[in-house]
């Protein structure tokens, strides 16, 4: 698995980050969460959906639905996010492999120690820790009607 920082990624962990942080007696909306990242809802749902069936969300049905994190935050790593949203990514990418023998035994196990030595330090990282330093930073939790708390 290579790891990129794209647009998803970021978006499929700013939105676990947004649904943990923000979450109050009632489900976090997409359209709360594409309101706060300025992103697109139908580019926002993908990824969503995703997470839902990797069990980190949780969708709720209904007028009040909207999504939940699917287990505590300190059990959900930044790891498990990443992971999610690249799968998505590698389904849509053609995979390069390199054809000389250099690139095969020299610089592709290079890359993958790198990456492996990455999402080691991802998987290291909880979205509790994340939530810890939006705190200690001094974001704020948005409340429904968009007034901070």
């Amino acid at each position: 698995m290579m790891l990129r920082l794209s647009r998803k990624t970021l978006l499929a962990l700013e939105a676990v980050v947004d649904i943990a942080f923000n979450t109050a007696p009632d489900p976090v909306q997409a359209r709360e969460i594409t309101a706060r990242q300025g992103v697109p809802q139908r580019y926002l749902e993908q990824v969503m959906q995703q997470l839902v069936r990797a069990g980190i969300l949780k969708g709720v049905r209904g007028p009040r639905g909207g999504y939940r994190l699917a287990r505590e935050r300190r059990r959900i790593s930044v790891g498990d996010v990443v992971k999610v949203a690249q799968a998505i990514e590698d389904a849509e990418e053609e995979r390069l492999t390199p054809h000389s023998a250099l690139g095969q035994r020299i610089v592709a196990p290079l890359i993958q120690d790198l990456q492996d030595n990455v999402m080691a330090q991802l998987d290291a990282i909880t979205i509790e820790d994340l939530c810890q330093r939006a705190r200690a930073q001094g974001v704020e939790f948005e409340t429904r009607t968009g007034l901070a708390n």
